[in-house]
């Protein structure tokens, strides 16, 4: 596997400063991490960033949260209340590329590190903050985490069965979904950047981004005039049968396999037929066209669920993606963790070696370079990084870094 996977250097040399916590700036930013920049968090003394979870005077007993999104970056604590720890940080942000921040709105503004006086200290810099809510908003002052940015951002609405409650989509669409299009932007920042020398202020709200994940839904509505609707496991405005989950042998709880024929390939119906044992059905005029089908999808479903409660899920699929008709047995995480070992061989899924808690494997960059993958790299021990940074990013030697200790710059 080790042959598979490489440091990226695609960001080599760009130095980001990273102010994030949780989960939808740390996704940004740890991707920034993955593609070879060198992203160092900057880190309360007492605690660190929330999403550690750390409890005083406690061990650290769920680092699994923090480990997921703060892979391949490194930890400075600092004081950003003191004068030293202040100054400390300015220094960074001189000698920085990238800035990102995703405090409760106000704060980086209070502590005198906003976008206006950022730019005074490094005209080049390029800004990004992560808000719950956008500028001019009626809820632009309000606190926000991934459920709230799910429900405000319509993913809710379409999510849950057709006569059901809105239901929350499991992934962290609000979280990460939000991550990944600032990381997007910043890449777009620098590169313009080589050009003009121009730093900029990318703002992008957790609520926005949602919005823009709801594209299929909206473009819904544009044709009907009317709202979304929840379809379940059907994909609502997709009149089309077969479509949606069937049940596989053994019963659990996710021994399910989605099967979507297409209108635009009829003969996935054919295949279909003959695969589960009913050729006599072959150009029968009650299911002959999508519509047909339609109209006797209780009955279609049926024919289907007869023969697919006799397969696992996992035979299901392969019998009916070899036939030519697209299909997915619903894994759950352990399945994902442990039974696909090709995960592991490309690199997708890794190990981490952590300097204090027992290797964790967790999913790393999932685009692959040249046939490589990335290399996954510990998430940082609370100031693991500070003598470190202190020396790569400002030059201080062993008795300045001493002396800051002293002051109180990275905690007491």
């Amino acid at each position: 596997m080790s042959d598979n996977i490489i440091d990226f250097t695609f960001l080599q040399g760009v130095k980001v400063v990273d102010f994030t916590q949780f989960e939808a700036g740390p996704s940004c930013t740890e991707t920034l991490a993955w593609l070879g920049a060198d992203v160092v968090k900057i880190e309360n003394p007492k605690m660190g960033d929330p999403g550690r979870r750390l409890r005083p005077g406690q061990p650290d007993d769920d680092p699994y949260y923090f480990h997921q999104f703060n892979a391949n970056k490194k930890s400075v604590t600092l004081n950003l209340k003191s004068p030293q720890g202040l100054a400390t940080v300015k220094d960074m942000i001189r000698a920085a590329d990238v800035v990102v921040e995703n405090f409760a709105p106000g704060v980086i503004e209070r502590l005198g590190l906003g976008y206006e006086d950022v730019k005074e200290i490094n005209p080049g810099i390029i800004y990004a903050q992560v808000k719950g809510f956008g500028e001019g908003s009626p809820f632009e002052k309000n606190l926000a985490f991934d459920m709230i940015a799910q429900a405000c951002g319509g993913s809710f609405s379409v999510t849950g069965d057709k006569d059901g409650p809105p239901t929350r989509p499991g992934m962290s669409i609000g979280d990460t979904g939000t991550g990944m299009l600032m990381a997007i932007t910043i890449l777009g920042a620098l590169y313009k950047r080589r050009e003009t020398g121009e730093g900029h202020q990318l703002q992008v709200a957790m609520q926005d981004a949602v919005l823009h994940y709801m594209r299929v839904s909206l473009a819904t509505t544009g044709r009907t005039g009317k709202a979304a609707e929840r379809g379940g496991s059907k994909v609502p405005g997709i009149s089309n049968a077969p479509m949606g989950l069937y049940p596989c042998a053994p019963g659990g709880p996710n021994d399910y396999v989605y099967i979507m024929t297409s209108r635009a390939n009829p003969e996935h119906w054919d295949r279909l037929l003959k695969l589960i044992g009913r050729e006599n059905l072959v150009g029968d005029k009650r299911y002959a066209t999508p519509a047909d089908r339609q109209e006797r999808e209780d009955e279609v479903d049926e024919l289907i669920s007869v023969w697919t409660r006799t397969q696992t899920k996992m035979e299901a699929m392969r019998m009916i993606g070899e036939a030519g008709i697209p299909a997915g047995a619903v894994l759950d995480t352990v399945e994902l963790n442990d039974s696909d070992p090709s995960f592991e061989e490309r690199g997708v899924m890794q190990t981490m070696s952590h300097p204090i808690h027992r290797p964790f494997k967790m999913p790393a960059w999932p685009v692959r370079v040249d046939g490589k993958a990335s290399r996954l790299k510990s998430s940082p021990v609370l100031g693991e990084h500070i003598d470190e940074i202190m020396s790569e990013w400002l030059d201080l030697n062993e008795a300045a870094v001493a002396a800051l200790k002293d002051e109180g710059a990275f905690g007491s």
